[in-house]
């Protein structure tokens, strides 16, 4: 990989859209300002660089041609400075890095998607894709998980995928006193999900706890390791396989991830960290 390498190269990238997901949430919309850079596909990640301040790495919850959009929540300096920009500002964006949900692999197989909290927003261009192209896919099945009502994302997306034939089911841990649907942990729901175990592909996003658990429990339902993908979180500098910070057992998952197989990650997860 050379210095002219779009993935070392930041492009500017400027604020066309932003909308306040949350109350420490925002979605903004990226559109690029002379070049673009080389398409990303679900599941991927940039690297976003807040002028002067810094960049974190943030995965993609939308991709619409050459138009970018994250979600953001204000957690740190970086992302702190990125979840306040309006439009007009610019950042700078390279990518795309890692890999990607390869729902190519699942053609043909019920699909089982589950999100917990912020774990919805890289999953949502992957249900996107499933549901542009329905005919390729079985039973689409989206399982939500949220610590509370005012923590849901996508609730406009949600209605939407409903309204076009997709089993959404969402659950809260803390209701408040307007919440009529599921309390409890994500988990739950998969006992209500229509799918063939045997027929199946699974896509889980979301807190490692909670990502262990599902993927145990689709294990346990019938579903093999190696069809259940898992998106994975670790400190990342470079992006690019460099430095090491992102590194579990033997993956970079800057380069070998974000997106791993079950069958890959399990064991590297049942080790425990110093």
């Amino acid at each position: 990989m050379t210095a002219a390498s779009p993935a070392l190269a930041p492009l500017p990238y400027r604020v066309v859209e932003r909308r306040d997901d949350t109350a420490d949430t925002a979605e903004i919309v990226l559109e690029p300002v002379v070049s673009a850079l080389p398409p990303f596909v679900p599941g991927q990640f940039a690297m976003v660089y807040a002028f002067g301040v810094g960049d974190i790495p943030l995965s993609l919850s939308g991709i619409a041609g050459s138009r970018l959009t994250h979600t953001i929540r204000a957690v740190g300096a970086v992302s702190g400075a990125l979840h306040a920009l309006q439009p007009g500002a610019t950042v700078g964006v390279r990518g795309p890095l890692g890999t990607g949900w390869n729902l190519t692999a699942a053609a043909g197989r019920d699909l089982v998607v589950v999100a917990g909290g912020l774990g919805l927003a890289p999953l949502r261009p992957l249900v996107h894709a499933a549901l542009a192209t329905p005919h390729r896919y079985g039973r689409l099945n989206i399982l939500i998980g949220a610590r509370a009502p005012a923590d849901l994302l996508c609730t406009r997306d949600i209605d939407r995928w409903r309204a076009v034939g997709a089993r959404v089911q969402v659950t809260v841990d803390r209701p408040d006193d307007s919440w009529q649907g599921d309390v409890g942990v994500v988990t739950a729901l998969l006992g209500r999900a229509r799918f063939d175990p045997a027929g199946a592909a699974a896509f889980v996003c979301g807190p490692e706890a909670m990502i262990r658990a599902t993927a145990r429990d689709l294990v346990h339902r019938g579903l093999a390791p190696d069809r259940i993908r898992i998106s994975l979180e670790r400190t990342m500098h470079c992006g690019t396989g460099h430095c090491g910070h992102c590194q579990l057992g033997p993956l970079l998952l800057c380069r070998d991830g974000p997106v791993v197989t079950w069958a890959r990650a399990e064991a590297l997860l049942a080790v425990r960290e110093l």
